[in-house]
């Protein structure tokens, strides 16, 4: 049995939220003299001397059309970094609660539960970067708060087996957080539907990748309207600012677009994959569901240093356990990829 009020830390749940004129306000002001804004403006940019919506409803109800949701589902973050802190503070108690996460992955939720103080525990991914169900089973105890799931996983690339994500759900009594930030290239269908099934799932994306709004910060967290009234809670007031909020709403017009630049991006990075595959020291290129593809090749780290001289920079994750001599390499624009295919070459031929 999922149940959220035992797992809020209880100096949340006593906590009375910053609250501004304008959260007591509904309609259309003519006048605002509440905030101590300047009201004369800037002298560059004049529309842009009023503190933007707090609750950023506009771009929320957008994002309820595209993704096919309520909005009280829907959380929005200074990126997908100021989510992931939230739901530290939200619901781990320092010294006390411990999180798990299946590393290899994205390495924030490690610095994260350290800036907070919560224990971190490691369930390893298999051989095939799939989960270690038993021993993720036997890291769980009363204080264990939050699973973190990185699907598509980073820096590997491929999506967890849905089964598996599912038996976690279904199993453990705290949060689930699946991290979604580069489902738009997989071929697995994303967990926010599956909102109404399972009370302690929260499920992150962002608009960084495939909606190459990577500038703008903006990172969605989508749960239960229970879980998002805490984490609205939690946050800065104007977390979201309003040049953000205003690009956002015109970028999510764009939705055929975007596609259209998936589509590409998963076709360059087949094409991507079979050049490295005919390269002399490669020795695999993993799968992928992302806009990366993790390479496993000799002498990774000359490579990698190699290319820095060329002004080509990649991620080299050849320390990373089961990442040994791998370099994650993101696919670029055509002639950003023509460039590093290229320098390969003049590796090879040194």
């Amino acid at each position: 049995m999922f149940e959220l009020e035992k797992l809020i830390r209880n100096n949340i749940k006593k906590l009375t939220p910053y609250s501004s004129a304008r959260d007591e306000f509904s309609g259309e002001a003519k006048v605002f003299l509440d905030a101590n804004e300047n009201s004369l403006g800037s002298p560059l940019l004049k529309w842009y001397n009023r503190y933007p919506d707090p609750h950023q409803l506009a771009v929320k109800e957008k994002l309820a059309q595209v993704k096919g949701i309520g909005s009280q589902h829907i959380f929005l973050g200074n990126g997908s970094d100021e989510c992931i802190d939230l739901l530290f503070r939200s619901f781990c108690e320092p010294g006390r609660d411990n999180v798990i996460i299946c590393p290899p992955t994205y390495g924030m939720y490690e610095v994260s539960a350290h800036i907070n103080d919560v224990e971190l525990r490691k369930a390893p991914l298999l051989d095939d970067f799939q989960l270690d169900l038993v021993h993720l089973e036997n890291l769980v105890d009363t204080h264990t708060k939050l699973i973190w799931l990185c699907s598509p996983n980073n820096p590997t690339g491929n999506s967890l087996n849905r089964t598996d994500i599912e038996m976690v759900l279904n199993n453990f009594k705290g949060i689930v957080v699946i991290d979604e930030a580069y489902i738009n290239f997989a071929r697995q269908k994303s967990f926010v539907q599956e909102l109404t099934e399972y009370p302690n799932l929260v499920v992150m994306q962002t608009l960084s990748k495939a909606w190459g709004l990577a500038g703008l910060r903006l990172g969605m967290a989508f749960a239960s309207a229970s879980i998002i009234e805490v984490l609205n809670k939690v946050k800065p007031p104007y977390n979201i600012n309003q040049a953000t909020q205003e690009l956002v709403l015109k970028a999510l017009e764009e939705v055929g677009q975007v596609n259209d630049m998936i589509h590409l991006l998963v076709d360059m990075r087949q094409a991507l994959t079979e050049v490295f595959l005919s390269m002399p020291t490669v020795e695999k290129v993993y799968p992928s569901d992302a806009n990366f593809i993790l390479v496993k090749i000799k002498d990774a780290r000359k490579i990698y240093e190699f290319l820095l001289t060329k002004g080509i920079v990649l991620r080299d994750r050849s320390n990373v356990k089961l990442c040994e001599d791998c370099l994650r390499i993101t696919v670029g624009t055509e002639k950003e990829n023509t460039i590093l295919v290229d320098a390969m070459q003049d590796w090879y031929a040194q």
